[in-house]
């Protein structure tokens, strides 16, 4: 998964309209509406303002807007290429002035989807994009003279982070992450030595 450090942008022309795509760091929808407020009274002349979103990681929301063009013909297409490049926390918005040629669905569909392949490669040129670790988290609980127990089994997967451990009362909470993958293998291992016990995921893929 990649996240984008900085804005970076793309323009194309096709038949005679003219495409100005436009890639924003973004985490909160505060975030991007603020930033497709900006654009919009920026670029008040052009006859759309498309976009989509991800945002999370992993993955916790995503969405799209056509802005008056057909439905699915230009928001939808968007997001499929932000799902294929596995970005997340950013906003893509397309700014097109309309030149008089229509370009018909599909045609549509693909000048929105070079719109944002061609950011994308911008931002790859210019070193914008960061990896993004993705780790899944949980948390043991038992009583606290059985703390010793989670660490026998967590350390038992060499890819298990500790991440700390709380007391409250007469029960212990260890708290970890790990990348994603061997959670049923875990479970089980834990259910194993726990006779029965649970793991509580805090975030889980």
């Amino acid at each position: 998964m990649r996240r984008l450090i900085a804005p970076c942008t793309f323009r194309f022309r096709e038949k005679a309209s003219v495409f100005l795509t436009e890639l924003h760091p973004a985490c909160t929808a505060e975030e991007r509406a603020a930033i497709l407020g900006r654009i919009r009274k920026r670029d008040f002349d052009a006859t759309h303002h498309c976009s989509a979103w991800r945002s999370g990681c992993p993955v916790q929301g995503f969405g799209s807007d056509d802005d008056g063009e057909p439905s699915g013909t230009a928001g939808p297409p968007m997001l499929r290429v932000l799902e294929g490049e596995d970005l997340t926390d950013l906003l893509v918005v397309s700014i097109r002035w309309f030149g008089g040629t229509k370009l018909g669905t599909g045609g549509l569909v693909r000048a929105y989807t070079e719109g944002v392949q061609g950011a994308i490669r911008e931002a790859e040129t210019q070193g914008l994009l960061e990896e993004v670790r993705v780790l899944v988290r949980g948390a043991i609980e038992v009583p606290a003279e059985a703390a010793h127990l989670p660490y026998a089994v967590l350390g038992a997967f060499p890819e298990v982070e500790i991440q700390g451990q709380d007391f409250s009362g007469s029960s212990a909470t260890i708290h970890f992450a790990m990348p994603p993958g061997r959670e049923q293998a875990l479970e089980a291992a834990w259910r194993e030595r726990s006779r029965g016990g649970e793991i509580f995921w805090l975030v889980k893929l």
